[in-house]
C-alpha cells in the first residue's frame, strides 16, 4: 500500500493533547478520518488558532506524526460523547507559521482566499507539500 500524507486541522491546545497522549482525532472526534488513514501514512496538523474556545489566530502547522498501527478506537470524553482516535507517533518538530508556505503549497489553488483549504478540517496532500511542510518544521529543531 502507498504511504499517503494528510492535513488535520485542530487547535493547537487540543493538538498538544494528542502529541502528549500519542494520539489524533480529526473533525471533532469523527470516525471516518481516521479510517481513511493506514499504517504508515503522516499526518500534519495545522492550529488555525491556539484554544478551541477562543478566537485567537494561530495559523501554524503544529505537529507531524506518522499513523503506528490499523486500529480506529473509541474514547469516552464525558458521560454522553464518546470520540475516535488513532495512535501516532509524533516527531520532534517545532510550530511554523503558514503564511511564507502559501505561495509554494499545491493544495492551496486560491492564495488569497488561502484558508478555504482547511475548511473540511481533514484533507490528503501530495508529497510534495508534505516535503515542504516538514522541511521547515524540522529546520532548527534541536
Amino acid at each position: 500500500m502507498n504511504t499517503r500524507y494528510w492535513i488535520g486541522v485542530a487547535s493547537k491546545d487540543h493538538v498538544d493533547k494528542g502529541k502528549t497522549g500519542g494520539f489524533c482525532q480529526l473533525c471533532h472526534g469523527k470516525a471516518e478520518p481516521l479510517k481513511r488513514m493506514h499504517r504508515g501514512d503522516w499526518l500534519i496538523y495545522y492550529s488555525p488558532k491556539e484554544k478551541f474556545h477562543t478566537n485567537t489566530p494561530y495559523q501554524h502547522f503544529t505537529a507531524v506524526g506518522q499513523i503506528i498501527d490499523d486500529q480506529t478506537y473509541s474514547y469516552q470524553m464525558s458521560e454522553n460523547f464518546i470520540l475516535f482516535r488513532r495512535n501516532i507517533h509524533f516527531l520532534s518538530s517545532q510550530d511554523v507559521a503558514i503564511h511564507p508556505l502559501i505561495s509554494s503549497l499545491q493544495f492551496i489553488k486560491n492564495k488569497k482566499s488561502w484558508g478555504m483549504a482547511f475548511r473540511y478540517g481533514f484533507f490528503e496532500i501530495s508529497q510534495d507539500d508534505f516535503q515542504l511542510i516538514t522541511t521547515n518544521m524540522m529546520a532548527n529543531n534541536d
